[in-house]
């Protein structure tokens, strides 16, 4: 039996859930064959609804047949938000229409008599916290934009998206790289940073043209240097930062406190290497990176490669079996599956 949305997403349980989409019969009708530009949509799409929404978003990749995004659940910082804020935004993903049915500028009348509805705007308020209502808002519109360029009608995605909940930091740099490193997993290129349509790639490029960022070359050759470029270099990017520095006076969550982006990168380089070519060395830098984080390179690569094998199943992620057991006796079963 389906389990109910609100069942699987409860940010009292974590706030951090990777979202898998398909499209119907898994045809590839995200390709980009010259007469679409779908991925560049969702690209564009995925930017908009992370400023809108109190869901913010860590990593996405989008393949031919299907999209991954990891997203982290802001329902508190919903709740600060006030009434006419909330109109605001609303009305950002759902504008008022004229006669016509062609989407108008809000009034200020318009927006005041939607703040003054209480019940709406906590009706409102609710939904631009769901990681339901991000989903819907990210793929009807392609769907309708798809099949009006198709000149068909029907479903595109598949009926509902997978959500996979994160339960440990060790977990989500897991899929944060696993689902960066979906281009090369496929075999469409070689190295991390080229993967299109990814957020990996979305990071590179803010940090070159910042003119903050060691050269990538360095970085895939296991540079010390490199492997501690400072977290500003992801200043002013959309995405949640990789490291958390809200302890040093940043305002912005990040993903793991004292664990750079130019460590991420060398984490991911080393895990694509063990993708195409089955094993890759271990540098002093990676083995002190696996030190931190509680694991090691065999258990790291061994649970990447878990979900390149199954990455539809299960609903929970963690690398804590400890975490596991805790959460199962808290929402009264004997066991959960553990994707990882």
């Amino acid at each position: 039996m389906t389990t109910a949305r609100f069942r699987l997403v409860d940010t009292k349980v974590t706030r951090w859930y990777h979202s898998i989409s398909r499209c119907v019969r898994s045809a590839w009708l995200l390709q980009d064959d010259g007469t679409n530009n779908r991925k560049d949509w969702i690209d564009q799409r995925l930017k908009e609804l992370d400023q809108v929404f109190a869901v913010s978003v860590g990593g996405f990749s989008i393949m031919d047949s299907h999209l991954h995004v990891l997203v982290r659940i802001d329902d508190e910082q919903a709740k600060t938000w006030s009434p006419l804020e909330i109109a605001k935004r609303w009305t950002r993903l759902f504008p008022p229409r004229g006669a016509d049915r062609k989407p108008m500028k809000p009034t200020d009348e318009f927006l005041q008599l939607r703040a003054n509805n209480l019940e709406w705007v906590e009706e409102a308020r609710k939904r631009l916290s769901s990681l339901g209502w991000f989903m819907k808002c990210l793929k009807e519109p392609l769907s309708r934009m798809a099949n009006k360029q198709d000149e068909c009608k029907g479903a595109f995605f598949e009926g509902r998206y997978k959500s996979i909940a994160i339960l440990d930091e060790e977990a989500l740099l897991t899929v944060c790289a696993y689902i960066d490193l979906n281009p090369v997993a496929a075999g469409i290129v070689s190295l991390p940073e080229e993967s299109p349509h990814t957020s990996i790639k979305e990071r590179v490029d803010h940090a070159k043209s910042k003119g903050r960022m060691c050269d990538v070359e360095e970085i895939r050759n296991g540079s010390v240097a490199a492997s501690k470029v400072s977290g500003k270099v992801e200043k002013g990017l959309w995405l949640i930062p990789i490291e958390d520095r809200r302890r040093l006076g940043e305002e912005r969550e990040g993903m793991r406190e004292g664990f750079t982006f130019g460590q991420y990168l060398l984490l991911v380089d080393y895990t694509s290497r063990t993708i195409r070519k089955g094993k890759a060395s271990v540098s002093k830098e990676l083995e002190g990176i696996f030190e931190r984080l509680g694991s090691s390179a065999d258990i790291w690569s061994s649970r990447v490669k878990k979900l390149q094998s199954k990455p539809w199943m299960g609903r929970f992620l963690s690398a804590s079996r400890d975490r596991l057991r805790a959460l199962a006796g808290k929402i009264g079963v004997r066991r959960l599956a553990n994707i990882g």
